[in-house]
């Protein structure tokens, strides 16, 4: 029995077959994650194997490549003229291919990577669909380097607004320095320099997290490397709380044991490296946290988007630990796919400022627009702290010659004591967080760790009744 495609997965399919009309023959598909592209890919396929034409459909990762068969075998694909596998297969094989009349690229922001593009090259005769969540890649060249056209699907806040993706909830507490990370040559963070960014406590912080927002639910945690992800399932099980960790190389039947006892509710928490990512099915999730910095927004959007499988009464939580808000803006942001698929559309800067805010009484992330809409008041109804957005500095106007010019070694001395006083204030707070602050000198030592002004350690003081506010005994 064959699917029955939601309404904009007719819409987009009904546009791929447009742009086939117009004369294109290699076309990127957008449609965000958690939307079913699979299915629509398995109905052009079933379309296409109908007539007897053949089909080459790949894929990266061994995992997704059962999901795959599976999906079309539901969709009544012929087997007999279809080819899935993954691209490092069929690159090593080209010669024993059979000549496809539609190539299918799943996950393909990779498309430009030189195997894609040894087996899209060794087809020049063939329809080429790229679908993908994000036309987007870290590095110069993007996808308009081959592809003629692109066929957006719906924004990700148009399908929370008609059911078909949960709503969430975003919060944010970073337990990262920032400053201690680097980039490799992919353009994303080394796994080294994630190691020494992340600060002390992170785990406990997490497990803190998860109580805090969603005790109790299922949650999936990313991590950057097993190491890490392991000490984290370990800090959940000493705290009471099934949790489990699985990569790469953990074996397949333990790893489907683990996978079935997270749907079945026996376990509560899954670690996880690079696996429940791209392509992966796993329901049942109310909750990400995110402990994995990255600089890619596809790497962002599938991890924040993990969680939003709908369902009644649902509100899906997000939680981020290492500032990847602060880089992508929120997932239900507004993106122009057909820009940023533009090889020099990369490079322009965003002139209007940041997307997004931070509250910073419940740390909450909102819309900025939405924020200031709402009289600069937090979203939260159980919150609702006012200012959310700090008021701009003022500029001071000085006549020429009344201040001297600091030289760079003065600046390279500031530099060190302003980060030197953050080191002492790290070491006085130890893993405090907003809520565990005790004083109003703490709460000094926090905003000056944070950067933000004075006056919020005055307010935050007072509303939450804590001792040693100036002119109080």
């Amino acid at each position: 029995m064959t699917f029955k495609l939601r309404s904009y997965q007719k819409e987009c399919l009904d546009s791929v077959y447009r742009s086939l009309r117009k004369g294109n023959k290699c076309i990127v598909v957008q449609s965000p994650p958690r939307t079913g592209k699979t299915v629509i890919m398995a109905e052009i396929a079933r379309r296409t194997t109908a007539k007897g034409n053949r089909i080459l459909f790949i894929v990266h990762r061994k995992e997704i490549v059962d999901q795959v068969k599976k999906t079309f075998a539901e969709q009544s694909v012929k087997p007999e003229f279809c080819q899935i596998g993954m691209v490092q297969t069929f690159t090593r094989n080209i010669n024993r291919l059979a000549k496809p009349d539609v190539i299918l690229v799943d996950e393909a922001h990779h498309a430009l990577a030189k195997t894609y593009v040894k087996v899209l090259d060794a087809f020049p005769n063939a329809v080429k669909l790229l679908f993908t969540a994000t036309p987007v890649r870290m590095g110069r060249l993007q996808l308009d380097q081959i592809a003629t056209d692109l066929v957006e699907g719906k924004q990700i806040q148009e399908l929370m607004d008609t059911g078909f993706l949960a709503p969430f909830r975003y919060f944010a507490r970073k337990k990262i320095d920032d400053d201690k990370l680097k980039k490799s040559s992919t353009g994303d963070f080394t796994v080294g320099s994630m190691t020494d960014a992340i600060e002390k406590g992170i785990y406990q912080a997490v497990v803190s997290e998860y109580r805090k927002r969603v005790d109790g639910k299922q949650a999936v945690v990313y991590w950057f490397s097993v190491e890490t992800a392991k000490l984290c399932a370990q800090a959940f099980k000493d705290a009471g709380i099934s949790a489990e960790e699985i990569d790469g190389t953990t074996p397949p039947d333990v790893r489907d044991k683990i996978v079935n006892d997270f749907r079945d509710g026996k376990v509560k928490i899954l670690t996880n490296v690079n696996l429940f990512t791209e392509g992966i099915d796993l329901p049942n999730v109310d909750c990400v946290i995110m402990a994995r910095p990255t600089q890619s927004l596809a790497l962002y959007l599938q991890f924040a988007m993990r969680c939003l499988n709908p369902r009644n009464g649902k509100t899906a939580t997000i939680i981020d630990m290492v500032g990847n808000w602060e880089r992508h803006g929120l997932p239900s942001e507004e993106r122009d796919w057909a820009e940023m698929m533009h090889t020099k559309a990369r490079r322009q800067k965003n002139v209007d400022g940041p997307t997004v805010c931070q509250c910073p009484e419940c740390m909450a992330v909102w819309n900025t627009k939405a924020v200031r809409e709402n009289g600069n008041t937090c979203l939260d109804p159980f919150c609702r702290y006012n200012p959310v957005i700090p008021p701009p500095k003022r500029k001071i106007h000085v006549a020429e010659g009344e201040i001297e010019e600091i030289d760079t070694a003065e600046q390279k001395r500031r530099r060190f004591a302003e980060k030197y006083m953050k080191q002492q204030i790290r070491k006085n707070l130890g893993d405090k967080d907003l809520w565990d602050l005790q004083n109003y000198q703490e709460c000094l030592q926090y905003a000056m760790l944070k950067g933000w002004k004075r006056g919020w350690a005055y307010h935050y003081a007072k509303n939450h009744n804590l001792p040693g506010l100036p002119g109080r005994r």
